[in-house]
């Protein structure tokens, strides 16, 4: 079998299985190049997802963005508004790449992310403030605006998706919060519904992060050093996401979603992010391999990607008929002393912080651009 045809192979396989796979990744030189058009047309890519890491990276390597810098110093524009242009540019062109998706899964797939400016995470208003502003300046119908899912993101993403934006909520790590995230999402679609929005090409993912859950108690486990505690390594993330995929059933079989349902509404996809694997002690397709579910959205960066076309196994539905194991798995944990509520917040916390830093960076690089070009 040639590479391609692994890679068709490999990218068919879950396909079939119902899980659509979203690049995590995005720069003017993927764009200028044609390489997010060959991923896209060769190896099943379907959507992509950006974060203020990517584009922090993006815009630190090499000069594809010198010359619209330039434009953006002659113009007088602060660094906020040049990030603001930067941004919003390549993912209006990562928009126009995967139209063609778009329009033939009606809008389920073919969808690029933006996330607000993280420093707004826990400002309500400022969050759906901005997430307009994202929308009316990329002006693509398949973009999502990222809304983190921190306790004053809920009511964000409610208000955003009442406004008919499509919305991916981040930053998701416990049940509890994945349940609320859901319904915010089922309260927006109301909200949609109910001011004559179109809600068939309203949607929304909702991204629980996976690999993370594993670095931080895993972490925890070798400090408490015993071997029951050690033999629970490495189980934490999967058995976490398989526990959302059941509430994600359970809440989407409910007379409630079936109104919106009858109505045109796409039901809110669980989406895996967090998917390298940090551990080498670790298959590097395991967050692929574990996580095969009808339905679903798993996005990989290219290296985890690249890992799955050339070794991941693949078997449809890999995650229902593992709910008590995962249950047992949590339930573990507990008893050596590991606590799934500090676990979570400490990595929202942490989730937040990191974005905030990366941003943070994002804005000196350009404004250091921004200096250079105004010299």
């Amino acid at each position: 079998m040639s590479d391609t045809e692994q890679k068709q192979n490999a990218v068919h396989q879950l396909a079939e299985a119902g899980v659509s796979v979203w690049l995590d990744d995005l720069s003017r030189e993927r764009l200028t190049s044609g390489n997010l058009k060959d991923i896209m047309e060769h190896q099943g890519v379907v959507g992509v997802t950006t974060n203020p890491t990517i584009f922090q990276q993006a815009l630190s390597q090499g000069h594809a963005y010198d010359g619209q810098v330039a434009e953006l110093a002659a113009a007088g524009r602060t660094v906020d508004e040049a990030v603001f242009a930067l941004t919003t540019q390549d993912v209006r062109d990562a928009c126009d790449v995967f139209r063609p998706i778009y329009d033939a899964t009606d809008g389920k797939d073919g969808r690029v992310s933006i996330e607000v400016d993280p420093r707004l995470a826990h400002d309500t208003e400022k969050t759906v403030e901005q997430a307009k502003a994202l929308r009316e300046a990329v002006d693509r119908p398949n973009v999502m605006v990222k809304i983190p899912a921190t306790v004053a993101g809920l009511p964000a993403i409610t208000a955003v998706l009442a406004e008919g934006i499509s919305v991916n909520v981040t930053l998701i790590f416990s049940l509890d919060r994945y349940r609320a995230v859901m319904n915010a999402y089922l309260e927006g679609i109301e909200q949609a519904r109910a001011a004559g929005k179109d809600i068939a090409h309203t949607t929304s993912v909702a991204s629980f992060f996976v690999s993370r859950v594993d670095t931080e108690i895993d972490k925890r486990l070798d400090a408490v050093g015993t071997d029951e505690a050690k033999a629970l390594k490495g189980k934490a993330g999967v058995a976490n996401a398989q526990l959302a995929y059941q509430a994600y059933e359970e809440v989407f079989s409910t007379p409630r979603w079936q109104t919106l349902e009858e109505a045109g509404a796409f039901k809110q996809r669980p989406l895996w992010a967090s998917t390298g694997v940090k551990n080498p002690d670790y298959s590097d397709t395991m967050y692929v391999d574990e996580l095969v579910a009808s339905n679903t959205v798993n996005t990989m960066p290219e290296k985890t990607l690249a890992a799955v076309a050339d070794h991941g196994t693949i078997v449809a539905d890999a995650v229902t008929s593992h709910y008590a194991d995962a249950a047992a798995v949590l339930d573990e944990l507990a008893r050596v002393g590991i606590s799934y509520s500090d676990v979570v917040q400490v990595l929202e916390d942490e989730g937040v912080e990191k974005f905030e830093t990366s941003w943070g960076q994002l804005l000196a690089g350009v404004q250091a651009e921004l200096e250079k070009a105004s010299a």
